[in-house]
């Protein structure tokens, strides 16, 4: 199994390709999630807009016929560490993820979601920018 973690990123349909080509190659199953840091407390626009990209990005393995599912996360946790805990749980084989650039300030100040993934996930990290 692949978990891909999206978001409205511009890298996300550059992930979105690999993952397929990936899960073409393995002959697996992927798993796109996205985690919504608010936990209960998430607006509803953005819950909204989270949904409708999960859907769009769904729609592109339905297509090509490969195996998908979408997960939604909305546990409170920061994207990054919700990913890892879903790789955990789901015992993944890879993660693909997309990264942006942000300066070494940026990073100190906001942290990274794909930083934390790759130092910490329990599988093998592909990552996309």
């Amino acid at each position: 199994m692949i978990i891909v973690g999206i978001d409205d990123s511009k890298v996300t349909q550059e992930v979105l390709k690999l993952a397929a080509r990936h899960a073409r190659a393995f002959n697996t199953t992927v798993v796109l999630v996205t985690s919504l840091k608010g936990g209960p407390d998430v607006p509803r626009e953005e819950f909204s807009r989270a949904e409708k990209a999960l859907s769009k990005a769904e729609i592109i393995f339905q297509e090509e016929d490969i195996d998908c599912e979408a997960h939604m996360s909305v546990r409170g946790l920061e994207p990054g560490e919700d990913i890892v805990k879903f790789a955990e749980e789901k015992h993944a084989e890879q993660i693909i993820i997309g990264v942006k650039r942000r300066s070494k300030v940026g990073k100190l100040l906001f942290g990274s979601n794909a930083q934390y993934v790759i130092l910490n996930a329990p599988c093998p990290v592909l990552t996309i920018r």
